[in-house]
């Protein structure tokens, strides 16, 4: 059986990278849980690495706002701030190829028996409806207009889920979801400006996971995005951005291991679900948090 392993943030630390790749078994299937690039020292050699690894059929790597914000860099629509470690990406000879690359790059993973999303999903969506909206922006990103999606892809509203929206606020709202959300209301209205802990939310939200009426409870989630949680296990959720870019570590987690050890005993509720981490230290950044 070949096993598979999810993996936190890279975020452009090629070192961690490597060191992770080698302490994990030979022939496993990797799945990069996105924000690839960005503020780590290496991203043009991360995101090297990470496109030969999917292209030779080991790894796949889904997109997060870091990445996203790397493909609006490359189309003049955004510029470079001063923490962003992209420029290198952005003066490569290779750099068509690589954007290319990336912006056919999933939006959402499951197999029906765990699903692999950046930030999170949202209270009112199923897995069959998140891998569906996520089809959308992956259609959007991959069609030969895609910098027409780009230009509208920023912004805050809407911030609540209406099965009624269309055109770019549908895909705004579904990539917000999908790669920045923390926090919500029990019916899954959206913040975006709260950063730190569970309980760092604004009065009346809540950490998307918490969501009492959430319909993915069935079935076990795996996150990033959020590295002030650290490695979380609860709700039937599992985070795995351990801060690699601010001293932490990288973490993978074996997903044979979770579905064989949980198959018969996963409820959604506050229960911690058994995992099976493997981690190496970090990237020791000069502002690291």
């Amino acid at each position: 059986m070949t096993r598979v392993f999810a993996i936190g943030d890279v975020q452009g630390c090629l070192r961690p990278l490597n060191q992770l790749i080698k302490k994990l078994p030979q022939g496993s299937k990797l799945i990069f849980l996105g924000d690839l690039v960005n503020r780590g020292p290496d991203s043009l050699g991360a995101l090297r690495r990470l496109k030969q690894l999917q292209e030779d059929g080991v790894a796949e790597c889904l997109l997060g706002n870091h990445d996203l914000n790397l493909l609006a860099c490359d189309a003049g629509l955004r510029d470079t701030k001063p923490l962003d470690t992209i420029d290198d990406i952005l003066a490569a000879p290779d750099r068509r190829a690589l954007i290319d690359w990336l912006r056919h790059r999933p939006m959402a993973l499951s197999n029906g028996k765990v699903l692999l999303v950046h930030a999170g999903v949202l209270p009112q969506w199923s897995l069959k409806r998140t891998l569906s909206l996520a089809h959308e922006v992956e259609t959007a990103l991959r069609h030969k207009k895609y910098r027409d999606f780009l230009v509208q892809m920023y912004g805050n509203t809407p911030n609540y889920w209406d099965p009624k929206l269309t055109g770019f606020d549908r895909l705004r709202l579904i990539t917000s979801t999908l790669t920045r959300i923390r926090f919500c209301t029990p019916q899954g209205e959206m913040e975006f400006k709260s950063k730190e802990g569970l309980e760092s939310g604004p009065a009346g939200y809540i950490p998307w996971f918490e969501a009492p009426e959430r319909k993915t409870k069935s079935i076990p989630i795996i996150f990033g995005h959020w590295s002030t949680l650290g490695l979380l296990s609860r709700q039937g959720v599992i985070g795995i951005d351990t801060g690699c870019v601010w001293g932490g570590t990288l973490t993978a987690i074996d997903l044979n291991h979770l579905e064989t050890m949980n198959h018969n005993s996963f409820a959604g509720d506050s229960k911690s679900l058994t995992i099976k981490t493997v981690c190496v230290a970090g990237y020791d950044h000069p502002l690291q948090m």
